[in-house]
């Protein structure tokens, strides 16, 4: 008996706070969870340990939080409401996450590793004034190149990060030092922020770091990975106990 092709359904979502230190598979785990509370007819992988089928986007380092995570889901059916599910899977998830949009994407669009070309960035960095890191983020727009030397499984590599630096500026002060904004490039290789202050002159220390947007490249121009007719939550309902 042949299956049917299922559908996939596209998903944006938030981490923040407390559940920024859930690791990957933890999540995976509340995700699974949430989605059988929620009744949806999620595909399942075939073998002897069916898993639902779901794809994470780029990996986010464990205590970063984000505005802009990324989950597709294939389902043998869709929602009957797609106006409703950002708001009834908001409500299975734990504090912190909550879905913020969602829409169909064809099967045949690129997966998430491959489409995703940049990150945008919130950086805290500690003990230093805006001028001053103003100073250090001219500097490093203004260098011919920011070579890092790293270890990369398990071999000593060097690299030159400044065609991955898009955009970097000033936002303003914070508590305990100041605020940048970067665009990160994700191509051939993901630049993290951590690797990135740590290439500045001086390097620089890291506090709260948050991902606000995960951008393509479509036809030229750069875009969400939703396309522009997903279904905005409109607020976030109450949550499960």
């Amino acid at each position: 008996m042949t299956r049917p092709v299922p559908f996939r359904v596209r998903v944006r979502f938030t981490k923040l706070g407390k559940v920024r230190f859930l690791g990957h598979r933890d999540l995976a785990r509340v995700w699974e969870r949430a989605l059988r509370r929620a009744g949806l007819p999620v595909t399942y992988s075939e073998g002897f340990s069916p898993r639902p089928r779901l794809a994470f986007g780029l990996a986010l380092s464990t205590a970063y939080e984000s505005l802009g995570e990324y989950l597709d889901i294939d389902l043998d059916a869709l929602p009957d409401d797609m106006v409703a599910l950002p708001g009834r899977l908001s409500a299975l998830l734990p504090e912190g996450i909550d879905v913020t949009a969602a829409c169909e994407v064809s099967r045949s669009e690129p997966s998430l590793q491959q489409a995703v070309t940049s990150c945008s960035w919130l950086i805290d960095v500690i003990d230093i004034d805006p001028g001053e890191a103003a100073a250090v983020v001219d500097r490093a727009l203004a260098a011919p190149s920011l070579m890092l030397t790293r270890e990369r499984k398990g071999n000593v590599v060097t690299d030159d990060l400044r065609p991955q630096i898009l955009a970097l500026e000033v936002v303003g002060p914070t508590p305990s030092g100041t605020r940048l904004h970067a665009e990160l490039g994700t191509q051939p290789r993901t630049l993290r922020p951590a690797e990135l202050l740590a290439a500045l002159d001086p390097p620089l220390e890291e506090g709260l770091v948050r991902r606000t947007h995960q951008w393509m490249t479509s036809d030229g121009a750069r875009r969400e990975v939703l396309p522009s007719d997903a279904t905005d939550a409109l607020h976030v309902g109450e949550r499960a106990s």
